[in-house]
């Protein structure tokens, strides 16, 4: 059984925690560190089982009993925390983005390729089981020659601007999930970006230089085009669609609700609210995801989402970065 360690207690770390708890039984968490640890983070690891809980991260990297690192702590420790697992022989699952450098994430995949460890990044939008229907009918030939990738991705409500303040930014923080998500569809990196964005759900997020909606189109190397649109407040519930459209014919997932019954009267028609947010709608994605970290490492195979991968994801959120600032298309290989 993999012995795993957690770095980052917060909200997305608890979830993963909790996963591995209750739905993974070929790997036992056996600590928690958090720089931040308090009296509430001590009581939920209690709460679920966790035997340990430290302050000092150092503690988990030194431990020769762990065999792999959850890194769940804010973005600016990410490539930090990856070289020093890989230095310490460690497997590492790292939450997205995998860094907001673009030369200390090169750093640290080069120290995880010489120690010769996995490194899998958590795009977990790939593990959901009707996304992979898109990605497999492409990959197939299904919808004959690509020619659009269209993904609209737009969460049920805003984040707090304290979170804001320190998220990188809509493109690094949320849009990067569909940035990965397009070359998974398209099967084809990303040539060049055209991003345009603007400041309309909350004006004090333009504060901290940032945006709360954008569109984003896409040219890929193989010649398909891209569309993606993103808002931080969609009051209806979480907004998640993606489709593919080719010479054969089109495919393309709607929303997940509870049930899908539709119920028409003459005033008219009435059917689930979509689920509210990330934690219900990619549930079983985020268990899946840990799943597949855990065979690449018992196989001695890839990960299916690779170090590189999450480059290039940032590579694209920079160039949309610099496109809606600038108002020009950017082309990703000169980032």
């Amino acid at each position: 059984m993999l012995r795993l360690g957690l770095l980052g207690a917060g909200r997305i770390g608890r979830l993963h925690a909790e996963n591995v708890v209750r739905d993974i039984r070929e790997a036992k968490l056996v600590v928690v560190a958090d720089a931040f640890l308090n009296e509430d983070i001590k009581r939920w690891a209690a709460s679920v089982g966790i035997p340990r809980v430290t302050a000092d991260v150092n503690e988990v990297f030194t431990d020769p009993n762990i065999d792999a690192v959850l890194i769940c702590s804010p973005t600016p420790t990410h490539e930090e925390y990856i070289m020093e697992a890989a230095k310490r022989g460690k497997h590492i699952f790292c939450e997205k983005p995998i860094g907001s450098d673009v030369e200390k994430i090169q750093r640290a995949l080069e120290v995880v390729d010489k120690n010769g460890v996995k490194l899998q990044v958590g795009f977990v939008r790939r593990f959901d089981h009707n996304h992979r229907k898109v990605h497999e009918a492409v990959r197939d030939g299904k919808i004959g020659r690509l020619y659009l990738v269209k993904i609209t991705s737009r969460d049920p409500q805003p984040p707090s601007l304290e979170y804001v303040r320190t998220s990188g930014g809509l493109f690094f923080d949320m849009t990067i999930h569909d940035f990965d998500m397009a070359r998974y569809l398209a099967g084809s990196d990303v040539e060049e970006v055209f991003a345009s964005a603007a400041v309309l759900v909350d004006p004090e997020v333009a504060r901290f230089g940032d945006f709360d909606t954008a569109v984003v189109a896409l040219r890929f190397h193989n010649g398909a085009l891209g569309v993606i649109d993103n808002c931080r407040k969609a009051a209806y519930g979480y907004d998640q669609r993606t489709e593919a459209h080719g010479s054969l014919g089109c495919i393309f997932v709607e929303n997940d609700r509870p049930n899908t019954s539709l119920l028409l009267t003459e005033q008219g028609g009435l059917s689930e609210k979509f689920l509210w947010f990330f934690v219900e709608r990619y549930k079983e994605a985020f268990i899946e995801e840990l799943r597949a970290f855990i065979r690449a490492i018992e196989e001695n195979s890839e990960p299916p989402v690779t170090g590189l991968d999450g480059l290039k994801a940032v590579l694209i959120a920079q160039a949309a970065d610099t496109s809606a600032r600038e108002n020009r298309p950017v082309q990703v290989e000169k980032v």
